[in-house]
């Protein structure tokens, strides 16, 4: 099969034809349906930072600020018709209630004007309970569909999260370790969007037998997405 052709776009992220379907993996992690006007981003795992502190791990509390500032300047952005949360947009199901009222206010905020659709993910499985937006188990936009876990075995057309793709990347400078969106031009994996989410290696098994051949990784910068082969790949 022939690999995957990324052309750059001029918002810095990468233009894809995914399953028939084109599509921009955008530098903030997000993925943008032009044809369609739909924004989707996954594990947002909101209040993470808060679920830590409660068992004596004290992190930094601005977790929740950070991943929804992101999020409101790609929407503002892209100005979609709908946005879609790729599910474990909470980090357990009591976080909704520990966000902050002005952090409850920007989450409604994404709803006005525009159709928000939470999908559901294995660290909020309920949903939401007191923010707007439809919530369902998966969904099919534009012949693409979308669900939070990738199922096993190959699935054309498949768009998920969950597994929260990194590269580790070596160069002349030594090596480096960024989130990425995986793809063989079938499926796309998008990165964790979340402040404080981990990453998994895409080297990892838990990546294998779901893509028709090594997945290409797109690669996180600070302001574009960089094409990277497995060959630049290396394990943790």
């Amino acid at each position: 099969m022939t690999s995957p052709v990324w052309t750059a776009s001029p918002c810095g992220g990468l233009d894809l034809d995914l399953a028939g379907r084109p599509v921009t993996l955008c530098a903030s992690g997000a993925l943008w349906m032009p044809e369609d006007s739909v924004l989707v981003v996954g594990d947002l795992h909101l209040e993470k930072g808060s679920a830590y502190a409660r068992r004596g791990q004290l992190l930094p509390p601005y977790d929740t600020r950070e991943t929804l500032g992101r999020l409101s300047a790609e929407v503002g952005r892209r100005r979609p018709k709908t946005v879609i949360l790729l599910g474990d947009s909470f980090h357990d199901d009591q976080a909704e209630a520990r966000l902050a009222p002005e952090d409850a206010r920007d989450l409604a905020d994404l709803a006005q004007g525009r159709i928000l659709v939470w999908v559901t993910g294995n660290h909020d499985e309920e949903g939401p309970r007191q923010a707007p937006g439809e919530v369902v188990a998966d969904l099919s936009v534009a012949g693409l569909c979308l669900r939070h876990e990738p199922e096993a075995g190959l699935r054309p057309g498949e768009v998920s999260g969950h597994l929260h793709p990194c590269a580790r990347i070596s160069g002349p400078r030594g090596r480096v370790r960024r989130r990425c969106f995986a793809t063989d031009g079938q499926r796309l994996i998008l990165p964790a969007f979340g402040a404080y989410a981990g990453g998994l290696n895409l080297l990892d098994p838990a990546f294998g037998g779901l893509f028709s051949q090594p997945p290409l990784a797109g690669v996180l910068g600070t302001r574009r997405v960089h094409a990277v082969g497995r060959k630049s790949l290396c394990p943790d």
